[in-house]
Parts: C-alpha cells; structure tokens; sequence
C-alpha cells in the first residue's frame, strides 16, 4: 500500500507557567520566574526532543510547514528555538517559503524574543489572547493581563512577522454575549491577520470540569453560546475575515497551511511529550509525562525510527476524512472520497444526509459536500454521529 508522504511536522513545547483551569493538554508547570535560557528542565528536554527528530525516519521531500505548540512555545529561548529548527533542517530539511509557526502566549515575551524567532524563520505567530478582560482571564487561570496582551500585540506590529493570529475562548464561566461582542471588537481593533475562535470545552479532568456541569451557571446557556458563535461569523466576515474553518477565519492569504494539514487529513510528523503523528497509515501519541516521554525516545531510537503501529482500518480512515473535511468551508471532494473508499460510501453520505440537504445545513454542489455557514457548522457534531452510525451499519456484518 502507498502513503501520501509527511511534509508538515507539529513540534510539543509543554512547558507553562501554571495551568489554565481549562487545559488537559500534557504540560509540564514550571512557575512565573522561569524560561529557556534559565531553566536546566527546558534545556535538557529540547536535547531529547532532538534525539527523537534525529532517530526519526526521513519518508518524503523537505517540510513545507513547521508548528511549534504546546504549552508555551515562546518560553524557549532563541538559542533553544535555533537548535530545534536546526535539527529539523539537518534531518529532512525545511524548504524555501516554508511556513514556520510558533504559538506565543502574551507575558512571556518580549520584542527581542520576537525579533529573534523571526530572524530563524519564524513567519507565523499564534497569539493566545483567549480573552481581553482581567476577571475574565483571572476565572480561567490565566497568567497574563490585558496590559500584557496590549504590549504583545505591539510586539506583533513592530516586528513586522509576515503573518500572526489572536485566539479567543467563547463560552466562558460569567461570561455574558455582551462582553463576547466587546472582545471580537477588540481582537479587530488589533488588526490580526487570522482569528481562531474556540468555544469553550469542559474536560472532566480538569479544575473546570470538577467545579461546573456544561450548561450550568454560571456557564453561558447553550442557547447563548449558539448566539456567540453566530454574532463572530457576522462580526467577522463583516470585517473581512474568510471563515474558513469552523473556528478559523483569516483575511485573504493568511489561512493557516499547517493545520489545513490536519483538515485534508494528510500526514504529519509529530515530535515531543504527548504529540501524535500520522504517517504511513499509523497514528501514534507519544508519552505525556517528561520521564516516559524520555524513556520512549531511548527505545524509539533502538527501532530505527519505526513506530510498529498497526496500519488504521478502512472504516477509522473513513470517519478521520469525515471529521476533518467537513470542518473546512469547501467540505469534501466526493470523486477522491468515492476513489478512496468505494461507491457504497457515497450511498451511505446520501442517506445519512438527506435531512440535512433539505433543510440547507449541508450542501452539495460541484462535486463536492460541505456543511452550511453558520447552520451546519453549529450541528456539525450532530451530522457526524449519523454519518459515523451509517458507517456502522454500512461495515458490520
């Protein structure tokens, strides 16, 4: 069997100052006063996130988008930012207008931070403002302010990086659609280049997930986080902004290629505690404490690079194709699905979804199905749990 070969790779930085009452992500917390160019427990991870690029397989043609997430990525220094992309380089090599994107959370920078990540090819930034009022981001755990978020966004405009977002949180606990309209204001104001917009999820495990219960006070009602999301597609395409994704709209030119990556369900490298990869037809998460992370990568390094992961069914690619697409605005392209999975698929897509094409909330047209904006992005999650039990019924014998 033949794979599309990886061009992306996603890079884990999971060092925070503490953790957002929100985050179930693996992270590693290491207090208000640290950094990479102070701390010993960064450095000597970036040596072993290196050794695991280095004892990686090389299985295509150089990378055409790198993403540092985490975790706060713009807690490492520049020196440590310069070692990583430089063994990305030296193993599969970066290509020519490459984009290279760094996640960067306001507080823990400053401009020469900026300048520096950009000078090593950085020319994408995602800034996690998540909100631009104090109670607000106090009630979430946050670190920073919003006299942090007005000096990062300066930040952003005096370096001149080619292209940078601002992240929101809808949904928040107390917070009210007059406050959501006051924030997509701001974010505008500050002229991004993308805006992301996540509505807010409650993990069980997390210190939100054990103080409130989805849909109680004091979250906002279901009802009114419908209303949040619609008042961001109208402010935003108003303003110029392309929804393009359902949490995603950029201005024309500044659409995100590494998490289109994700969203056309192609493969991807992944690298560092707790990431996941997709190649040869293998999705793997790594270890998400530091210590199995660490003693993952000694024996990752004794294969030869090769994860041994069964090869994903039929059946999970199927589902994987599904959910992603149908995030993006321009949906599928039923003739490569049909060429992928099979005609009687597309019998299936088109009973599962015929309620849907009559009331407009999916729609085919081209060749191609999508969900409605704003309708069928908001029963997306609706739309996918018919079209998973058609597939079901479809594959069980």
């Amino acid at each position: 069997m033949s794979f599309l070969a990886p061009t992306s790779a996603y890079i884990h930085i999971p060092f925070c100052r503490r953790r957002c009452f929100y985050c179930d992500f693996p992270i590693s917390v290491i207090g208000n006063r640290q950094r990479g160019e102070t701390s010993g427990t960064i450095q000597t991870y970036v040596n072993w996130l290196c050794q695991e690029i280095k004892a990686t397989a090389v299985l295509g043609p150089p990378l055409q988008t790198v993403f540092f997430g985490g975790g706060t990525p713009s807690l490492l220094s520049v020196a440590q930012l310069e070692q990583i992309l430089h063994t990305l380089e030296q193993q599969f090599g970066v290509a020519p207008g490459a984009e290279i994107s760094m996640e960067m959370d306001p507080g823990t920078f400053d401009l020469a931070h900026v300048n520096g990540y950009c000078t090593l090819g950085v020319n994408r930034i995602s800034l996690g403002v998540q909100a631009f009022d104090d109670d607000l981001l106090e009630r979430c755990g946050r670190f920073h302010r919003r006299t942090d978020v007005d000096r990062a966004v300066d930040d952003m405009r005096q370096s001149q990086v080619p292209s940078w977002s601002l992240d929101l949180i809808s949904g928040l606990p107390y917070q009210s659609l007059a406050q959501w309209h006051e924030m997509l204001e701001c974010a505008i104001a500050t002229q991004p280049h993308h805006i992301s917009i996540y509505d807010l999820t409650i993990e069980p495990s997390t210190p939100f997930g054990k103080q409130y219960q989805p849909g109680e006070q004091p979250l906002p009602t279901e009802a009114t986080t419908v209303e949040m999301y619609r008042l961001a597609q109208r402010t935003l395409t108003i303003a110029g902004y392309d929804h393009y994704e359902i949490s995603n709209y950029a201005k024309p030119g500044h659409q995100c290629r590494h998490n289109r990556t994700y969203w056309e369900n192609r493969p991807f490298y992944g690298f560092g505690m707790g990431a996941t990869s997709y190649t040869q037809g293998q999705r793997f998460a790594r270890p998400r404490t530091q210590q199995t992370y660490r003693q993952w990568v000694e024996s990752y390094q004794q294969t030869g690079g090769k994860l041994n992961e069964p090869t994903l069914p039929l059946t999970e690619q199927l589902t994987d194709r599904l959910m992603v697409g149908l995030r993006l605005a321009e949906g599928i392209d039923l003739a490569e699905f049909v060429q992928a999975f099979g005609a009687a698929f597309t019998t299936m897509l088109d009973a599962c979804l015929k309620p849907y094409l009559k009331s407009g909330q999916a729609v085919l047209e081209n060749n191609r199905l999508r969900l409605s904006d704003p309708d069928g992005f908001l029963i997306s999650n609706t739309v996918l749990a018919d079209l998973f039990n058609g597939i079901e019924q479809l594959t069980t014998p």
